[in-house]
C-alpha cells in the first residue's frame, strides 16, 4: 500500500478557547470554564481554557473539584457558536486541500491527507502543517496541535501523545518510530482506539505497554477477542492502519442502509448496548431480505445534550458478509472501545458498500458459520412476518429498557 502523508489536527481546548476569542479574551491568560453552572456544584466542566489546562486542571470534572483560590469565569455552553466556529476552521482547511482529502473526525478535529499537495506547494509536511495552523491562529485566534504520520493512526497518536509537548505543537512519526515511541507507551488506554475495557483485558495478560502486545501471535488475539478486535489490536500495536481519508469519506456515502434511534430517556451504557443489539437485528433482517452483504460497519453514539459529546467510527471488514453475529461483534467492539460512563441518548448504525450476495466457495478447513446462522434467522423472519414482528424475540428484549417491542419507533430507517 502506498505510504500517505496525513496531518491529524486538533483545536486546543476548543469550547473554552472559542468562548474566550468570542469575548475578545486571550485563552492563555483567562481562567474560563464552560459548564451549565445552573445545575449546581455537581455540574460537569465541559471545557477549561488553556490557562487552566496549563495549571493541570482537566475537563470533564465537576465544578466542586475546581480550585477555590482562583477567580474563575463560568460560561454556559453555546453549541451554535462552536459549530459556526468549527465550520470556519474547516473552510480554512479546504483552502489548502480538496474537501475529499479532509475527514472531519469531530467538531474540533480532522484528518487531512496532504500526500499529493506537498510538491504543489513546494513545502515539507511540517512546513505545510505550520502554514495551516498559522492561518487558523491569525484569522480565528485559535491554537491547534498537529500530528503527522504515514497513516491516520500514527498521525493521530503522534498528535495525542507528543505534539502538545513540543514548542511548535507539531509531532511527526514514521514507521521507524513504532518501536522506539509507540511500543513504549503506557498505559495502553492513552492510545487512540484502546479504551479502558480493552486495557483491562490486556493487563490481565500481563500486557502493560503497547510493545508487550507482540508477546502473543495474531491468532491468539483473534481466538481470545474475536476477529475484529484481535486483528485491530495487533495492527495498531505495530502502527498498521490501511484505511485512508478518502475511504472514510466514501464508505457510508456508497450504497448503504442505516437506522438511528433517539431514546426516550437517558440510557446507561449497559442498557444502550442492548438497544444496539436490537437495532443490529433489525438492520440485519433488511440486509438478508434484500440478499445483500456489507463491507462497512458504522456506529455513532450521542450522549445526553447536557454533555454535548458524541463519538462515531467506521470499520472496513476484511470481507463482505451478512452474518448478524459477526456484524454485532464489530459494532460492540467499536462501542466498548469508545463508550464512556455518560448517559446515551441517540444510537445510529449503518452498513455500507453493499453488494449482492453471491455463491461462496466454502473452505474444507473453516467452519461454515454463516450457513446455519442464516438458516435459523430466516426461519424466525418467516414466523414474525406471518404472526407479527415481535412474535419471536431475544429474551433480553423482555427487559424494561428494550424498545424493539415498539417498532413504530423505527420509522426513521433510511
Amino acid at each position: 500500500m502506498k505510504e500517505r502523508t496525513i496531518i491529524s489536527i486538533d483545536l486546543k481546548s476548543f469550547f473554552a478557547s472559542a468562548e474566550c476569542v468570542n469575548r475578545g479574551l486571550d485563552p492563555y491568560k483567562v481562567p474560563l470554564v464552560v459548564s451549565d453552572y445552573t445545575r449546581g456544584k455537581g455540574a460537569i466542566t465541559l471545557a477549561v481554557s488553556p490557562y487552566l489546562r496549563n495549571m493541570g486542571i482537566k475537563s470533564r470534572g465537576r465544578l466542586f473539584e475546581l480550585p477555590k483560590d482562583i477567580k474563575i469565569m463560568y460560561v454556559l455552553p453555546r453549541m451554535k457558536l462552536y459549530e459556526e466556529t468549527s465550520k470556519k476552521v474547516m473552510n480554512i482547511y479546504k483552502e489548502f486541500v480538496a474537501p475529499e482529502d479532509i475527514h472531519v473526525y469531530s467538531i474540533d478535529e480532522a484528518f487531512i491527507d496532504v500526500t499529493d499537495y506537498l510538491k504543489c506547494y513546494k513545502l515539507t509536511d511540517i512546513e505545510l502543517a505550520e502554514k495551516i495552523m498559522a492561518t487558523v491562529k491569525e484569522r480565528l485566534g485559535l491554537t491547534t496541535t498537529a500530528g503527522i504520520g504515514p497513516n491516520i493512526f500514527l498521525a493521530k497518536v503522534a498528535m495525542d501523545i507528543e505534539a502538545k509537548h513540543n514548542k511548535n505543537n507539531i509531532s511527526k512519526w514514521t514507521y521507524d518510530d513504532v518501536q522506539t515511541k509507540l511500543w513504549n507507551i503506557s498505559p495502553i488506554s492513552k492510545i487512540w482506539g484502546f479504551g479502558y475495557r480493552s486495557e483491562k483485558k490486556l493487563n490481565n495478560l500481563n500486557i502493560y505497554k503497547v510493545g508487550d502486545i507482540n508477546k502473543y501471535s495474531r491468532e491468539f488475539y483473534i481466538k481470545r477477542f474475536g476477529k475484529v478486535m484481535g486483528n485491530d489490536i495487533v495492527n495498531k500495536a505495530n502502527g498498521i492502519y490501511s484505511t485512508t481519508v478518502r475511504d472514510l469519506n466514501n464508505q457510508i456515502h456508497d450504497k448503504s442502509m442505516s437506522i438511528s434511534q433517539i431514546l426516550y430517556r437517558n440510557y446507561d451504557p449497559k442498557e444502550a448496548l442492548l438497544i444496539l443489539e436490537e437495532m443490529n437485528d433489525m438492520l440485519n433482517k433488511r440486509l438478508r431480505n434484500k440478499r445483500l452483504v456489507t463491507k462497512i460497519v458504522y456506529l455513532g453514539i450521542n450522549y445526553s445534550k447536557d454533555y454535548s459529546l458524541s463519538f462515531h467510527e467506521t470499520i472496513s471488514l476484511s470481507e463482505s458478509t451478512d452474518n448478524r453475529d459477526y456484524l454485532f461483534e464489530t459494532l460492540k467492539y467499536i462501542y466498548n472501545k469508545h463508550i464512556q460512563n455518560y448517559p446515551v441518548r441517540k444510537i445510529s448504525i449503518a452498513y455500507g458498500r453493499l453488494s449482492n450476495k453471491t455463491a461462496e466457495q466454502i473452505s474444507l478447513f473453516d467452519k461454515d458459520e454463516n450457513y446455519n446462522t442464516n438458516e435459523y434467522l430466516e426461519l424466525i423472519d418467516k414466523i414474525n412476518d406471518r404472526f407479527g414482528s415481535t412474535t419471536l424475540l431475544r429474551a433480553s428484549s423482555l427487559e424494561n429498557c428494550s424498545t424493539i417491542k415498539n417498532r413504530e419507533r423505527f420509522k426513521n430507517i433510511i
